[in-house]
């Protein structure tokens, strides 16, 4: 046995259990892009205030940090099919009261901040339970290829189609984002309560077991494995660069490239094509090069096209730049979301996939005001240079892992538990 990579690269069956899950997350994402276009709209015509302004995004961050590992640690506990579709069903009524009070004229900031509050808080559960569930619904080695599946129709969904659309539905009537987006929360609901899978086994938990203690004893087994823990931290730090980019690009692309809302929305277009494309080949440089090297890969070349972004004034540098970011940028959450449901214990899936979100969100707001700081200070393309030494550090981190390259999670017939060991060579 060695520790060299072996990728399986067999696709997942659309039919069944799979087709139902892409579609019910499509139809999610593609209600989340209409919602989270059309609310800051709605704030700013609601007040002037932009402290009030930014509370309402503020609030979809701070469940993740208040509840992310408490959602992790419930999700290893209940059934994950139907906890996802009872949120769902609780997404939809929420959305679908909000959209009747905006068509009602009673909309307001404080309503507004309890809603992105309510529905961040239930996603922490929502998206956990989605992670672990993966695994149950394909075959292990078309889990590759699930994932970038996934995140492509997602992708496709909310960041070339609901977004653009947005515009269009508000001219019919403001309350019109909101209701088509409670909509697919109900129809996801549906697709998820129609899946036929069987429950996991689960080992008996011990006599007076708390959530607390099943999130200490996620993270502990995070930390103890070499990759997870390496590829973790790598992420923090990209996420954390990525918060300081995003939240100063348009002062990038307006006040140093002066390539005006134009240039913006092709930056943002080039992001969005090259995240489509990433998803194309994620699996395919996984089946070459195994998922840690693929991350070693990834950071690096964005690593580049961030040093692009921030040294050359010339449009066709940010673009080239921004397509590089969305490719390696999807071929890193595809492979990192993959890594880590072969490496965890099944049984720890959901706290172990607790700790990436909980990390990742923590990230970006902290960079949004380093990038901020960074911008005021030492000039506008200067968050982008931050972002890339932040990946370059990213790298690093991961350096020490890559010997360690996914071994897959190997159930124990005879014993009905986890082992993990590098995959046979």
């Amino acid at each position: 046995m060695t520790t060299a990579q072996v990728v399986e690269t067999a696709t997942p069956a659309w039919r069944g259990g799979f087709g139902r899950l892409w579609s019910a997350a499509v139809l999610s994402r593609f209600g989340d892009a209409l919602r989270t276009a059309a609310l800051p709209l709605l704030a700013v015509r609601l007040t002037d205030d932009p402290l009030a302004v930014a509370a309402v995004t503020a609030c979809g961050y701070v469940p993740w940090l208040l509840f992310g590992l408490l959602g992790g640690a419930v999700a290893d506990r209940v059934d994950q099919r139907r906890a996802m579709w009872a949120v769902d069903v609780a997404r939809g009524l929420l959305v679908a009261a909000f959209a009747l009070a905006v068509a009602l004229g009673h909309a307001s900031i404080p309503l507004l901040i309890a809603l992105a509050f309510s529905l961040t808080a239930l996603q922490t559960l929502f998206d956990n339970a989605a992670t672990a569930l993966l695994p149950s619904v394909v075959r292990p080695e078309s889990l590759g290829s699930a994932n970038a599946r996934l995140m492509t129709g997602q992708q496709l969904a909310g960041g070339l189609l609901g977004g653009p659309l947005v515009p269009l539905l508000l001219t019919a009537g403001a309350f019109l984002p909101y209701a088509a987006d409670a909509v697919t929360y109900l129809l996801g609901a549906a697709l998820v309560a129609s899946l036929r899978i069987g429950t996991p086994s689960r080992a008996p938990r011990p006599p007076g077991a708390t959530l607390r203690a099943d999130i200490g004893e996620g993270l502990r087994q995070l930390w103890r494995d070499r990759a997870l823990r390496a590829t973790c931290g790598a992420t923090l730090l990209c996420n954390i660069g990525m918060g300081a980019l995003i939240a100063t690009l348009v002062l990038h692309v307006t006040g140093w490239l002066h390539a005006g809302n134009t240039g913006y929305a092709a930056a943002m277009t080039a992001y969005s094509v090259g995240s489509i494309a990433g998803g194309f080949l994620a699996q395919r440089l996984a089946g070459r090069l195994g998922r840690v090297r693929v991350l070693l890969l990834g950071g690096t070349v964005q690593t580049g096209a961030l040093l692009l972004l921030g040294s050359v004034r010339e449009l066709a540098a940010l673009i080239a730049g921004m397509l590089l970011l969305g490719a390696m940028g999807m071929v890193w959450n595809v492979n990192q979301v993959t890594l880590m449901q072969q490496r965890a214990p099944a049984a720890m899936t959901g706290r172990i996939s607790a700790a990436f979100r909980t990390a990742s969100t923590a990230g970006a707001p902290l960079g949004a005001l380093l990038g901020g700081a960074a911008a005021g200070s030492l000039g506008l393309n200067a968050p982008a240079l931050l972002t890339a030494a932040l990946f370059a550090a990213a790298v690093l981190t991961l350096i020490p892992a890559r010997s360690a390259d996914v071994s897959k999670v190997e159930k124990d017939e005879k014993r009905g538990g986890v082992t993990t060991g590098p995959a046979p060579g």
